[in-house]
C-alpha cells in the first residue's frame, strides 16, 4: 500500500453532543453496498472494533 492510501483511512474520534463518532472512507462505504442511515453492529474485539452490517 502507498502512504497517500494508509493516509487516506487514518481518522480522528469526534465528540459532538456526548456521542463519539468516526468518519468512514466513502471508498469503503461504497465498496460493501452501504446507503445512508443504514444500520450497523459495532463489536470489540480485543483493541478493536468490527463494524458489520445489522442483520434482523
Amino acid at each position: 500500500m502507498h502512504k497517500k492510501s494508509i493516509d487516506k483511512n487514518i481518522r480522528k474520534i469526534q465528540n459532538s453532543k456526548g456521542s463519539y463518532y468516526v468518519t468512514l472512507p466513502k471508498e469503503i462505504v461504497r465498496a460493501l453496498h452501504w446507503k445512508e442511515r443504514q444500520k450497523v453492529v459495532f463489536k470489540k474485539k480485543g483493541n478493536s472494533i468490527i463494524i458489520s452490517d445489522w442483520e434482523k
